[in-house]
């Protein structure tokens, strides 16, 4: 008899710790269970994503996940300068993108509407919208995004000299062992408390993906962490952690994105609008300048 109890404490007692170890440490709101464990997320009505947790989450899943928990109202929040001409930033927000099985953006997207647009591979928009028969010939792939922090007020300066190798130590840790060596520079300004990171990968690389670790700190950096561990991005600097309070993304493509006319404010296009035409009447004033000027000259020479 007291085999069997023993016996039975045991089962209970390995059924708690398997309970307990089936779980998603990189996704939050996943639900797991079953031997082996696996783990699931909602993104649609009656829609699980079968998810793995032994690694950040595509962007596109995490995307569709937080769309559908703002439809039920649940518990979410939405959320330097360019290092070149070609970079921009996300100015459309989140929206209900469609995915591939493997996680990856579609080309094309459409947010459940009549209109259509492009998109990079971190899924932000690349083109002007159009209609349903919008042409996305591919996915274009990010190589480069620049992170823009600012980080919170810390009792003793910043040694410059420690500072790349801080950040992508920190990088590297919290993110799924990012590759270090893909934080190519990091500057900084004391003065406005600004860390400018710099992640590179070569063009054509297609193993290693920037982008989902730029959601990943978006979120951790505005206070909603996707992973379960709810504590924050921060770098140990000088015997310190220097948590961040603000960041901006810039994303940088392997193709140059295809904004036009249509994609500027009225503001900017009236600026342009009011620059033209003042050339062309400067050049105008100069045509009958020169014109009367000529006149006068021919007149002389007949006298």
């Amino acid at each position: 008899m007291m085999k069997m109890w023993i016996a039975l404490v045991l089962v209970a007692f390995a059924a708690t710790r398997s309970a307990q170890s089936c779980s998603c440490e990189s996704m939050k709101w996943a639900t797991c269970d079953g031997t082996p464990c696996a783990c699931t997320l909602m993104v649609a009505d009656s829609t699980k994503q079968i998810i793995d947790c032994t690694k950040m989450i595509p962007k596109c899943f995490l995307m569709k996940a937080e769309m559908y928990r703002s439809s039920k109202n649940l518990s979410t929040r939405l959320i330097g300068g360019k290092p070149v001409e070609s970079a921009f930033v996300d100015n459309d927000g989140i929206y209900d993108p469609e995915c591939e099985n493997s996680g990856i953006f579609k080309a094309k997207q459409c947010n459940n509407t009549e209109e259509c647009w492009c998109v990079n591979s971190a899924g932000v928009r690349r083109t002007d919208k159009g209609d349903k028969t919008l042409k996305c010939e591919k996915l274009v792939e990010t190589n480069w995004v620049r992170l823009q922090l600012t980080h919170k007020p810390v009792a003793t300066p910043l040694n410059k000299d420690n500072l790349k190798t801080a950040i992508a130590d920190a990088i590297h840790k919290r993110y799924d062992n990012f590759n270090k060596a893909m934080v190519e520079e990091v500057e900084y300004d004391a003065d406005s408390r600004m860390i400018v990171v710099d992640v590179k990968k070569p063009k054509g690389d297609r193993k290693n993906d920037l982008t989902n670790m730029a959601y990943y700190m978006e979120k951790d950096v505005k206070v909603l962490p996707l992973f379960k561990n709810q504590d924050k991005f921060a770098a140990i600097m000088g015997g310190q952690q220097v948590e961040m309070e603000n960041i901006l993304v810039y994303y940088v493509d392997e193709e140059p994105p295809t904004f036009t006319m249509k994609h500027l404010s009225g503001g900017i296009i009236a600026v342009i609008v009011v620059v033209v035409l003042a050339v062309v009447a400067g050049l105008l004033v100069l045509f009958f300048a020169r014109k009367r000027q000529n006149q006068r000259y021919n007149k002389a020479q007949v006298r």
